[in-house]
């Protein structure tokens, strides 16, 4: 089952927090791109697969989702 990526605040699982603002399709390839801005910085707007913002990453033998979700927008 994929994973459901919704609009709000996630956590990168390095620690920095990023906002979800939108999807988007690829006109390439047809793929659903997540549009995100990160929450520090000068906090430009950037653009990622979708199953590349869903997916796990093993890093030091600990398994971690890219980003996890932790507050829907307000």
């Amino acid at each position: 089952m994929e994973r459901e990526i919704v609009k709000g605040r996630y956590r990168h699982f390095k620690g920095n927090e990023y906002d979800v603002v939108d999807f988007a399709r690829c006109s390439e390839t047809d793929n659903t791109m997540v549009i995100y801005r990160p929450r520090y910085g000068e906090r430009e707007l950037w653009v990622r697969p979708l199953s590349m913002f869903a997916e796990q990453v093993t890093r030091d033998g600990k398994t971690f989702y890219r980003f996890e979700h932790i507050q829907d927008p307000s």
